[in-house]
């Protein structure tokens, strides 16, 4: 099982629609947080710590359809904090689905079962489930032991109910080759497709000792893709093989922070989802004002060791498309090389330094919020 064949042809489409109009930058996922406010702490996380006014935000269902018709990207990421804790997470949910937009609901899966009927089966919809490795390596990652049982009894009850199951693993450097393929086969056999991506370096993460380089991310899954080929396993990697390919070290690839925007409890994020350098009001602005050429990596020191799916992936779907041959040549895993020279890394030496911008983020955003309540108590006493 990998991303379905529906999903495949509409994306394609899209994507050969913007390179036929001679779009040079457009979204492909669109990253939807209707909420900071998560009931996990991850160690690895950099995207809770933040004050409880900021946590207790929310966007509305208006905002979420608003974002969604605004962007115009096929697939809709839904992460957070932890999506299941919004009070309208299924109407959000079922709106999104009804545009026909490919709906990925991101969730650590200890209020799925509960929360199951808020949902209808969909093609167009998946829930992809936070699984850090095997029970050990994933309650370790989260901080919290009996989580790991939990999300595989969730996931079992959301298949028995006809719904579609993403696992989305991030892999930190305490996890050994043989650990990550021992999961993939655990995953593939549970019949789930999987995401998997190197852990972005937050600078606000409570553990940031364990972060990949970018190369021991290329060994790691060398080992990784060298075991799976040893097995003769095929896991339900829900990637394309190019991006698999370069997380190996065999391609050659800048990010495209465009393709994966960010709508949040701020507003749209400048540059991308791993990175808040700054918030616009609207999609068209994001795209017309963020200096894209100041960030990725060898641009930007935050950027340095970052090889994740939301920047990388949709760099991967395009170069499919301007080369249908390379992506036929990588058909499947078992032909991604292993062994052997790795692509020419990026220069780092010319990377601006890091801003640490943070807290004045933290500080406009409360007083905006201090200020709608300053302004809403009038009325409410006049009424």
């Amino acid at each position: 099982m990998s991303v379905s064949l529906h999903q495949q042809a509409r994306v394609g489409a899209y994507v050969l629609k913007q390179t036929l109009m001679g779009r040079k930058k457009y979204p492909l996922v669109l990253f939807l947080e209707p909420l900071f406010r998560c009931n996990l702490a991850c160690p690895g996380c950099g995207k809770i710590d933040y004050p409880a006014p900021i946590l207790n935000k929310r966007l509305s269902v208006q905002e979420c359809f608003d974002a969604v018709d605004e962007c115009g990207a096929p697939v809709v990421a839904v992460p957070g904090g932890e999506p299941l804790i919004h009070k309208e997470i299924g109407e959000i949910v079922a709106g999104i689905v009804a545009r026909k937009k490919f709906v990925s609901l991101c969730t650590n899966a200890l209020l799925l079962e509960k929360k199951l009927d808020l949902f209808k089966p969909s093609p167009f919809l998946f829930f992809s489930v936070h699984l850090d490795g095997l029970e050990e390596e994933h309650d370790h990652a989260v901080d919290q032991k009996g989580t790991f049982k939990i999300a595989v009894k969730a996931i079992k009850a959301a298949q028995a109910k006809g719904f579609q199951v993403n696992v989305n693993a991030t892999i930190f450097d305490n996890m050994t080759a043989k650990q990550v393929a021992d999961y993939l086969d655990f995953a593939t056999d549970l019949g789930v497709n999987i995401s998997i991506s190197p852990g972005y370096a937050y600078e606000r993460a409570e553990d940031k000792d364990h972060f990949l380089s970018r190369e021991k991310t290329k060994d790691l899954f060398r080992d990784i893709f060298r075991i799976g080929k040893e097995r003769g396993r095929i896991w339900n990697l829900s990637h394309s093989t190019l991006f698999l390919d370069f997380l190996a070290g065999n391609q050659e690839y800048q990010c495209t922070p465009w393709g994966s925007p960010t709508r949040n409890v701020f507003g749209w994020q400048k540059p991308c989802y791993l990175l808040g350098e700054g918030y616009v009001s609207s999609f068209k602005e994001l795209m017309e004002t963020t200096e894209w050429e100041k960030y990725g990596t060898g641009k930007y020191d935050k950027c340095g060791n970052c090889m994740a799916h939301c920047g990388y992936e949709p760099t991967a779907a395009m170069d499919a498309v301007k080369n249908p041959f390379k992506m036929f040549k990588l058909s499947n895993m078992f032909k991604i090389k292993t062994e052997g020279p790795m692509a020419p890394e990026i220069d780092m030496s010319n990377a601006r330094p890091a801003e640490d911008i943070h807290e004045q983020l933290v500080d406009e955003q409360l007083t905006k919020i201090e200020g709608k309540k300053v302004d809403k108590e009038p009325c409410e006493a006049a009424a």
